[in-house]
């Protein structure tokens, strides 16, 4: 599952999983570790060396909590609260674009394919990380929804936002995300589009889960008609 900021990847992704009995992966989440950890310890985004120092000794797990809440640790320390804000979303778009990041962090999300099956949401599964994934959905809304989703998910956890702000905020992160030049924000050609932005959470769940369903049991044609 592929799609900009705030088009509700996330819980759609946990909710599709849950249901599903499969397993989850937020890979935005480990870009946020990567960006976390790269401010703490000081590292710019040009410093490919530094980075790549970071990648390669990132020990990264999420563990599904209670309702859409997925817990984000680095080296057993939950960073869930430290990782969510917008500081860290605006720098870990940053430190993606690099190609030495998404070049270490390959092999860490294809390693979260498991028995009986994965949700995997980002901006490049289908089309780079499960390229060869069983379904692939593009969800996306426009700009202006997203920004109020987005401000709306700050005010139920206490903290503050500016909706014009966050509007300019997601639509520089739609820019840089779709022109950088590694593994840019796209449908993959055999992605289908699920404009979310007059739909509910239950029923952009319901679609997406019918699209597995469509994918893992086709109606085959009867032959003896």
């Amino acid at each position: 599952m592929d799609g900009p900021s705030g088009a509700g990847k996330g819980t759609v992704g946990t909710r599709c999983a849950e249901q599903l009995g499969w397993h989850y992966l937020d890979s935005g989440a480990i870009y946020r570790a990567v960006a976390w950890q790269a401010l703490a310890a000081g590292v710019a985004a040009g410093d490919d060396e530094g980075l790549r120092g970071i990648c390669d000794s990132l020990h990264f797990r999420s563990v599904p909590n209670l309702g859409d809440v997925v817990d984000i640790f680095v080296n057993d320390q939950n960073i869930t609260s430290d990782v969510r804000g917008e500081e860290v979303g605006i720098h870990a778009s940053h430190f993606a674009a690099r190609p030495v990041v998404r070049e270490c962090l390959l092999t860490l999300q294809r390693r979260s394919r498991q028995w009986p099956g994965l949700v995997a949401d980002g901006r490049d599964m289908g089309t780079v990380v499960f390229a060869d994934a069983t379904a692939k959905v593009f969800v996306t809304a426009n700009a202006e929804v997203r920004a109020e989703r987005r401000y709306k998910q700050l005010k139920e956890k206490g903290l503050g936002g500016n909706l014009r702000a966050l509007l300019e905020a997601i639509k520089e992160r739609d820019a840089r995300d779709s022109g950088r030049a590694v593994s840019p924000l796209k449908p993959a050609d055999d992605a289908t589009i699920l404009d979310t932005s007059d739909m509910s959470i239950d029923e952009v769940v319901s679609a997406v889960l019918d699209l597995v369903n469509q994918h893992l049991h086709p109606i085959r044609p009867d032959r003896n008609k």
